[in-house]
């Protein structure tokens, strides 16, 4: 139960959630009488009461020092949030930045195997023994800078440094950046090492192409993983820090961007789905769905990042600079029409009970707290991968011949042919 918890408290910390003694007292009672149901009568003799003394053993046990406690679980700060955007146009103004020059990046949780659940997939996935796909997720760290013009690399951080689907491939020309631990979380090491690594680097190259002075100020919440001496790094960058619980408020990322990211992403899958099942000889939607590896993840989320338009990033800074914004309508109808599109792609598949409410309950999950049932889950999975359950195949080399190169130029010249042959718009065939 100890452990299980552990996790859970983690979790709200990297959601930047303060957690109150009577939340953490109440989600280990929780924990302690599901893990006692599952294990049967033998089990219900033993008491558990979650005393502040058996709480403060606990925390020593696990070393959870830098916990975020508060009297009572803290709301979304309005009075904070509006003072913030005077403040921060003072510092623009005192720094001469452009809207260029300024930055926002944000984590995200994403299931990117999770399926509207009046879905038969999700059905089954809810009586399925073991690990269940949808509740595959990893972390994303998405942003770009206010003129909407430069959107980041996604930084993708997952469970496996190596998953199955992954071997053999270079991690360095996927479409994210690619990193890993063992609860697909952003640490502190691995933020730093972004913007260190490829953040600064990017920026100084853009500000270069731009004709620009090489200095950017980048603005981040209070989170764990956002070490306080990130100033430290470069001269060239100054770190603003959100206040306390604004993030749902201002943070512009949070503001339609990463909303519109997954409703492209989830519209890209569906599409898939489709054009991957509908046909003769094709395969089922059940086997679809079950080949659709992390490597296809990775490919959709760069694809659906990329079509986050330059008006929807610039757009999200109306309520913290609105001055910056040159459309501030244009850019808030992307996630409502997308709902419609996703709805539509859902119908065409088959899945009839699917409704617009279901589709955004989805689109809205992803940042949703760990069930008793997702702690136990995620600790099965840290176990299989603590017993090698993971890196049992041997090593994949992938290697394209001139041979399989010459293949695919065939398949190529065949496909041209038939429209070619069968077309009769010369002009569409010939694009």
């Amino acid at each position: 139960m100890e452990r299980l918890l552990s996790v859970w408290i983690e979790d709200q910390n990297q959601r930047n959630i303060p957690l109150s003694l009577p939340v953490i007292q109440a989600k280990a009672k929780s924990l302690y009488d599901k893990l006692k149901r599952d294990q049967g009568e033998g089990s219900q003799t033993e008491m558990f009461m979650a005393s502040r003394g058996w709480f403060d053993r606990f925390k020593r046990r696990f070393h959870l020092h830098n916990m975020k406690m508060s009297g009572e679980v803290a709301s979304a700060d309005t009075a904070a949030a509006e003072k913030f955007p005077e403040y921060l146009k003072k510092i623009i103004e005192e720094g001469g930045y452009s809207p260029k020059q300024v930055f926002n990046v944000n984590e995200t949780s994403l299931y990117w195997k999770r399926m509207p659940e009046r879905t038969y997939i999700s059905r089954e996935e809810k009586t399925a023994p073991g690990f269940k796909a949808a509740k595959a997720c990893l972390t994303l760290l998405l942003g770009g800078n206010a003129a909407g013009d430069m959107k980041m690399k996604p930084l993708t951080v997952y469970q496996f440094e190596t998953p199955r689907a992954l071997k053999g491939f270079s991690k360095e020309d996927l479409p994210v950046i690619w990193r890993s631990n063992k609860k697909a979380w952003i640490t502190g090491a691995i933020f730093s090492e972004w913007l260190t690594l490829y953040a600064i680097p990017a920026w100084k190259e853009y500000c270069t192409n731009e004709n620009l002075d090489f200095k950017i100020l980048l603005l981040i919440d209070n989170a764990p993983a956002h070490p306080i001496n990130l100033d430290d790094l470069c001269e060239n960058v100054k770190i603003v820090f959100l206040p306390p619980n604004t993030t749902s408020l201002i943070q512009p990322m949070d503001q339609g961007a990463i909303a519109a990211f997954k409703a492209y992403y989830l519209r890209r899958t569906f599409d898939q789905l489709i054009r991957g099942t509908d046909g003769e000889g094709k395969p089922t939607i059940r086997q679809f769905w079950r080949d659709y590896n992390i490597l296809k993840c990775i490919n959709n989320i760069g694809e659906s990042w990329a079509e986050v338009t330059q008006a929807c990033m610039n757009g999200v800074w109306g309520k913290l600079w609105p001055e910056c914004v040159n459309d501030v309508k244009g850019f808030k109808d992307v996630v409502p029409a997308m709902r419609k599109d996703i709805l539509s792609l859902a119908k065409k598949a088959g899945f009839d009970e699917v409704e617009e409410a279901d589709v955004t309950q989805l689109l809205q999950s992803h940042g949703e707290e760990l069930t008793n049932e997702d702690l136990m889950q995620l600790d099965m999975m840290r176990a299989m991968e603590d017993e090698g359950q993971e890196v049992k195949e041997e090593p994949t080399h992938r290697n394209l011949t001139a041979k399989r190169l010459s293949e695919a130029f065939q398949m190529i010249e065949a496909g041209l042919q038939i429209l070619s042959d069968d077309d009769p718009d010369r002009e569409r065939s010939s694009k």
